[in-house]
């Protein structure tokens, strides 16, 4: 399939989904959020790891105000629900491991789409900003869900209500995302981490992602039943048994990974 506001390429298990809308600093329309969606399907059943970057100097400034007319009228409940929502649900739900490499601003539903991913590279110039405030809105995009449970509740509101950018480093120091690089080595290094995920034990980490999202919500005894079965699954694979192989043999393992 060709798209028009998204590149989507798969190339030694690793897919890259970049926003390319740099006029607009990839701004999110109804185009795109369709093409999102979709490439998102094709990397969970084809690619072992999956990236979500922007083109040009930013990752997302969030909702195009411009796409379908005058921004004041338009259904947010119904874009939210019949648009937003399944895309979102989609990057949460992927089977494989996903990564945002953020090379620039990300505001608005830019930044909660970003902080809907495993995990979070930026670059030290980047900058998540919780812009909806400044135009009389409340976080979406899953603002309300991920923040909160990143950041804790002080600095989830903070963030919220000033909408001031959040320096990756800053970011990075308050447990919002993984890492911050410098700008120098950013695309090194996030294409780096995704080779490193691309050759791991692709069933071991969608149980690890279905463990950790379960455990907020989970006592003890459920959670560690859980575990006990999740695990008792990856005994049984052959990722394990190639993971032990190379282990007393002293080499690197060779993991097949579905």
């Amino acid at each position: 399939m060709s798209y028009r506001a998204i590149l989507f390429d798969i190339s030694e298990g690793v897919a890259v989904l970049t926003l390319n809308r740099p006029e607009v600093t990839n701004a999110l329309n109804s185009t795109m959020r369709a093409e999102i969606h979709d490439a998102l399907g094709r990397a969970g059943e084809s690619a072992r790891v999956m990236v979500l970057t922007g083109a040009g100097r930013g990752f997302c400034s969030g909702q195009d105000l411009g796409d379908g007319g005058n921004a004041a009228e338009l259904d947010l409940e119904r874009t939210l629900r019949k648009e937003y929502e399944p895309m979102l649900r989609r990057l949460y739900d992927c089977p494989v491991p996903t990564i945002a490499a953020v090379n620039g601003v990300a505001a608005g539903a830019g930044a909660n789409l970003a902080l809907a991913a495993d995990v979070v590279i930026a670059s030290e110039s980047a900058s998540f900003v919780q812009a909806f405030t400044r135009i009389g809105l409340i976080p979406d995009a899953g603002g309300t869900y991920w923040l909160p449970r990143q950041v804790g509740l002080a600095r989830a509101m903070g963030a919220a209500l000033f909408a001031e950018p959040v320096t990756a480093r800053q970011a990075a120091d308050w447990g919002m995302i993984w890492e911050a690089v410098s700008d120098s080595d950013f695309e090194n290094h996030w294409r780096g981490r995704a080779a490193q995920l691309a050759a791991g034990p692709t069933a071991a980490y969608a149980r690890l992602k279905t463990a950790l999202r379960a455990s907020p919500g989970n006592d003890l005894p459920a959670q560690l039943a859980l575990e006990a079965q999740l695990q008792g699954e990856c005994g049984q694979s052959r990722d394990f048994r190639e993971g032990v192989a190379a282990f007393l043999q002293k080499r690197r393992p060779r993991f097949e990974g579905r």
